[in-house]
């Protein structure tokens, strides 16, 4: 039986991609204060910096994963 190797698509063609780059984006401008949401504190930008950090870590997980599965 015949197993059939399907071809990735590059990153930036991802919903992966977008998505860690629209939740990175907010993180960040939360964290810089160029949004601050009512009532918003240094608890918010703390929080806004390890939101756009774990979205790029994630990003970057699932992407070797994917490419060690296709490469076997």
């Amino acid at each position: 039986m015949a197993t059939k190797k399907t071809q990735n698509r590059t990153g930036i063609r991802t919903t992966e991609f977008w998505l860690t780059a629209v939740t990175s984006l907010v993180g960040l401008l939360i964290m810089s204060g160029i949004v601050t949401p009512e009532g918003a504190g240094t608890a918010n930008q703390i929080t806004g910096f390890i939101v756009a950090a774990l979205a790029s870590l994630g990003y970057t997980v699932s992407r070797g994963i994917v490419k060690s599965k296709n490469s076997e």
